[in-house]
This record gives C-alpha cells, structure tokens and sequence, in this order.
C-alpha cells in the first residue's frame, strides 16, 4: 500500500485541560487517487493532514510512505522527504511578495530532483501571461493558482490540500477545484484534501468523514461527478 496510516492519537493541553483530538486513525490510501477529510471545525482532519505531512508529530501511531514509516526518520530525514515527496496547498496562499509568480513556482522547483517544466506547469495553470506579476498585483484565485504551481512543480508524491477553498467565491472555487482535478490527472499526484465542503465529495475518489476524532464513515466513490458539475 501506497499510504499507511496506523493508530494515530493525538492530544493538547495537560490534566484535566487535555483534549484528545484524534483517537485512533486507521486509513490505507492508493496511489494516484483522491481522497478528501470531510468533517466540521474541530473534528481532528487538518491536525491529522498536518501528521501526515510531517508537519505536527502523532502520540501514539505511524505513518507508512512506500514502506517507509515516517516515524522511524530523523529530524534532517524528515525534512528532506518533505521538500522531495510532499506540496503543500493551504487555505492562505502564503506566496514570497517580492517574488514573481515565475519565481515563487521555481522555489519548488529547486527543492526537487526531477521537478515539472516550469513553461508547462504555467499555461496549465492559466498562469502564463500573469508569469511576470508580483503576488499583489494578482486576484485571490491567481495567488491560490500560484500556490498550487509551486506545490506541484517539485512533482510530488502527495499533495496536501487544506481547505484550498475556504478563502475563494464559488466560481473561482471551482476552477482551483477543476485544476486540482486535471493535476490528479495529469501528473497522477496522490491528493488528500481537507475540507467542511460536502459538496467536494462528489468529485474524489474516496471521502473520510470524521468527527470528534474518529472515523465516521469510510465511502469510495463509485460514480464520481466532474469539478465543473459541482453545485453548493
């Protein structure tokens, strides 16, 4: 199996504070599907997307990349994996200001051994004539688009999605929704994506509903409906 992930628990606070926020994920993920953390604020999906990428650690458990658990690398071979194997798409597009959007997508690139052609990944992206513009002279959806861009471009073996969304109007939401479609695609990446949008659902291959910290319902897709179809 591609992705494994084995008994995670994770909890904040100490004593009587202490909240337990997730409480035993078991999941196993093939490769080159979409798999979207459907649940409400607070039902553990992005702590457990930010476990996934190594970003926050788990108490108890482990995650499996081919083969590789994640819990048995070093701190310096932790990394390394994240900037070779791992992109990041979030909610706040995070982009370099003084950088053009060229620019912030060859950032990713640089972290890769065998990074996607730049000029491709632009037109894919629609991005190709905005190339030259610095991240303020962009629209909400340009940025989301450049974010993206500079997640793929290292080809990643996941890509990490946390609520892409949240922060576009309905129409420009579906066409970073589509794009990431056509990426899954094109390029065959793994996503995993959160969100509280039902609506997304319908277009992934497999849909994860948790609440308070566990799995509710584990469903695969078996016909599936295009980005372009999505109506909420």
């Amino acid at each position: 199996m591609f992705l494994e992930i084995k008994g995670i628990k994770k909890g904040y606070g100490q004593g009587d504070s202490r909240v337990e926020v997730l409480k035993g994920i078991d999941i196993e993920v093939e490769q080159g599907s979409f798999v979207v953390l459907l649940g409400p604020s607070g039902s553990g999906k992005s702590t457990l997307l930010n476990i996934i990428g190594g970003i926050d650690t788990a108490d108890e458990g482990d995650i499996t990349i081919r083969g590789e658990s994640m819990g048995h690398m070093g701190e310096k071979k932790l990394t390394q994996y994240r900037r070779q194997h791992l992109g990041y798409i979030f909610q706040m597009y995070n982009l370099i200001p003084n950088l053009t959007v060229r620019e912030n997508i060859e950032v990713g690139a640089y972290l890769s051994k065998q990074p996607l052609d730049v000029d491709e990944l632009l037109e894919t992206l629609g991005l190709a004539a905005h190339q030259g513009k610095l991240p303020n002279q962009l629209s909400g959806g340009q940025q989301q688009r450049t974010s993206i861009g500079r997640a793929i471009v290292k080809n990643p073996d996941i890509l990490l999605c946390d609520e892409p969304t949240g922060a576009l109007d309905f129409n420009t939401s579906k066409e970073i929704l589509k794009l990431i479609e056509t990426v899954n695609a094109q390029y065959g990446n793994t996503i995993v994506m959160v969100t509280h949008n039902d609506a997304i659902r319908l277009m992934a291959d497999r849909v994860i509903r948790l609440r308070d910290g566990v799995i509710r319902k584990d469903e695969r897709n078996t016909e599936k409906i295009s980005a372009e179809a999505l109506e909420w």
